[in-house]
């Protein structure tokens, strides 16, 4: 070949790659390196069509006749151009969609897209990325449900409205192609592919650069511990990407650490890579990390962590990496100094499951181990993980890993996700499984305190609709998902009794997916709500003594067996004088505290208590809230947050 190409700054290590010259001082891209990992197949060809044409075979044909060691197969095909479909022929029988495909504009059996990914004009070059998790609020959103319409464009009319709220990061759930009109997108196969149900890749770019404009990061939800089985024809070329070693509770193990595993591993941390690199992620939160398995010396989570933030380092910005990990395992978030993973940020179940007991007043199934008191709350906002080592009674087993080294931003907190929500039997928010009140008490201990915390999309304005799940397969497949999701749920015992049970939605009829999509009308409808999430969140912003950097910045105490107090240390920078701030929170009756033998309540010296903020605020709907600390000792109203803050005392503030 005569002309001299060069490859585009986006380069991962297989997929179609558009290759650029010099033309009339512009690069203009009209060749394609195609690679592909294939060692199960002697002969690779590259089916190319254009312009709507269904019939790909009698279009160009390449063969990949390129073939490198270790069973990859690369060639150059001049001529190619963006908008192209194409598949690869393999052995000169069947085509199948490229495992790297960038785009599926047919879903997943169709013909895979070749994409320009310089195309797109970035606005975001003084972005500087997420630099540590202290500070941040994040906000889970899935794409097709956060907006009627369902896609980027209508999901990035609402990013001001967030950004007012005081979101700091957005988390995506899966967006790599998945089967079907709707699903959650765990059961993702493309992991390079952001799903066409949501628009062009260019769209998903311009969302992210919309946020970043207001100063939001956004990260994505990437599964990397199984590949759906819907559309999934990675066997097709090689056998090595799965595991028959490690059992995975949703289909075949991936290879991490097997024979020839080093282009699964390759193909994998790649595509952490490749989404911070050509869509400007500020990062990944990796799902259900206990079912990536590898016993290699280095662990595939530490090689995704580096390659991650070795492309953000590119343009000069700072990324964070979240996990789920159900056996609580702290190396995840620990330094590789300190023999971990690197990761900046874990989620905490255990917060989440005692705060829904106390919510919900039910313990049964995996909530079985939480009584949902003070103690247990109180100790999750200290330590995080509750389990870390201690005997588990629902797992007959101990739970959860020494974690009291981890720092309290580490651990992602939040009352409500995607699977917490849907996890029940008609998929409502805990807004109404709980009394207005109790659920605003609960709601200051989340954004307040000192772990990182998370809000559910539309949890912030009492969204009426549901969250169950959904999934769109085809009829064999949609039966066989509904009967897991049944048996699943099974263990929730209150709802076994038969007329109950038979009250389970079916995921895969198209209405269980349209009513849990968002009516932001209600917004205005639920300004109470709003208003308490805007007002503590912006406590959270502005108060100094919430955003203290100090590990030990604030401690905690019991009041009751439904009551707290947390107290944030602090002085003010001029007078050198203490400023704390005392939260108190308490989901139960109204208590007295006569004696109130406890130090923390003690206000600074010559200061006394005076009310900044409290969750009875009529303007959140609530009853208002009287002195506590009276002459009658400390008189915490029921079911109420309050936050207090030091006032010089004088002769009429003296309590008698």
């Amino acid at each position: 070949m005569d002309t001299k190409y060069q490859p585009s700054l986006h380069l991962p290590p297989v997929g179609a790659e558009l290759l650029f010259k010099e033309k009339k001082q512009k690069k203009e891209a009209n060749a394609v390196k195609f690679r592909v990992w294939a060692p199960k197949r002697k002969k690779v060809e590259v089916i190319i069509s254009r312009n709507g044409s269904e019939d790909l075979i009698t279009s160009l044909s390449e063969e990949l006749a390129e073939a490198e060691m270790n069973g990859y197969f690369s060639g150059i095909v001049e001529g190619a151009r963006p908008g192209d479909l194409y598949q690869y022929r393999l052995d000169g029988h069947k085509s199948f969609p490229d495992p790297a495909s960038r785009f599926q504009p047919q879903g997943v059996h169709g013909p895979s897209q070749i994409v320009d990914p310089t195309a797109y004009i970035w606005n975001d070059h003084s972005w500087k990325g997420i630099t540590e998790l202290q500070g941040q609020v994040i906000y889970e959103m899935h794409i097709g449900t956060f907006t009627k319409e369902g896609n980027w464009s209508a999901a990035a009319t609402h990013l001001l409205y967030l950004f007012e709220l005081g979101v700091t990061v957005i988390e995506v759930m899966p967006v790599a192609e998945f089967p079907g009109k709707f699903g959650w997108g765990y059961d993702g196969v493309y992991m390079y592919a952001p799903t066409h149900l949501y628009g062009s890749p260019d769209d998903f770019r311009r969302f992210i650069d919309e946020a970043h404009r207001l100063g939001m990061g956004v990260i994505l939800d990437v599964v990397y511990n199984h590949l759906g089985p819907d559309g999934n024809y990675f066997r097709n070329y090689s056998d090595y990407y799965f595991s028959n070693n490690y059992k995975n509770e949703w289909g075949d193990a991936i290879n991490f650490d097997g024979d020839h595993s080093q282009s699964v591993r390759d193909y994998f941390s790649y595509n952490a890579a490749y989404w911070v690199d050509e869509f400007h992620l500020d990062g990944l939160r990796l799902d259900a990390t206990q079912q990536i398995f590898d016993s290699s010396s280095e662990h595939i989570l530490t090689l995704i962590n580096k390659r991650a933030k070795r492309a953000a380092k590119t343009y000069e910005r700072d990324i964070i990496l979240l996990a789920e990990n159900e056996r609580q395992e702290a190396k995840l978030v620990r330094t590789l100094e300190k023999g971990g993973y690197g990761l900046d940020g874990i989620w905490n179940d255990d917060f989440h499951h005692s705060a829904r007991v106390v919510l919900t007043g039910k313990n049964e199934a995996y909530y079985t181990d939480y009584l949902g008191n003070s103690q247990e709350l109180l100790s999750a906002v200290k330590w995080g993980f509750l389990f870390q080592g201690q005997r588990y009674k629902w797992q007959k087993a101990r739970r959860g890993h020494y974690a009291l080294d981890l720092q309290p931003q580490q651990f992602i907190t939040f009352l409500e996700n995607h699977d917490q929500v849907a996890n029940s039997l008609y998929g409502r928010r805990l807004l109404f499984l709980t009394s207005p009140s109790r659920y605003r008490a609960l709601t200051a201990l989340l954004l307040l305190s000192p772990g990182t915390p998370m809000i559910f999309q539309g949890q912030e304005f009492g969204s009426s609709s549901p969250f169950l799940f959904f999934a769109d397969h085809h009829k064999e497949l949609s039966l066989l998902v509904a009967k897991g999701r049944g048996e699943f749920m099974r263990q929730f015992s209150s709802i076994t009794v038969p007329e109950v049970f038979n009250k389970l939605v079916s995921p895969h009829d198209p209405k269980t997916f349209e009513c849990c999509k968002l009516d932001h009308s209600e917004r205005q409808k639920n300004t109470f709500i709003l208003q308490l999430h805007k007002d503590l969140l912006r406590l959270r912003r502005e108060e100094p003594a919430f955003n203290a950097k100090k590990r030990r910045g604030y401690d905690g105490a019991i009041l009751s067996d439904q009551a707290l107090v947390l107290r944030f240390f602090i002085e003010d920078d001029i007078t050198h004088l203490p400023m704390d701030l005392l939260l108190i929170v308490n989901w139960g009756r109204d208590t007295h505290l006569d004696p109130a033998p406890e130090p923390l309540l003690a206000p600074p010296e010559g200061m006394h208590w005076s009310l900044l903020w409290t969750s009875e605020d009529i303007k959140y709907d609530g009853a208002g809230t009287p002195a506590l600390d009276t002459a009658d000792n400390w008189l915490i109203a029921g079911e109420t947050a309050v936050v207090l803050i030091p006032t010089q005392e004088t002769t009429q503030g003296v309590s008698a």
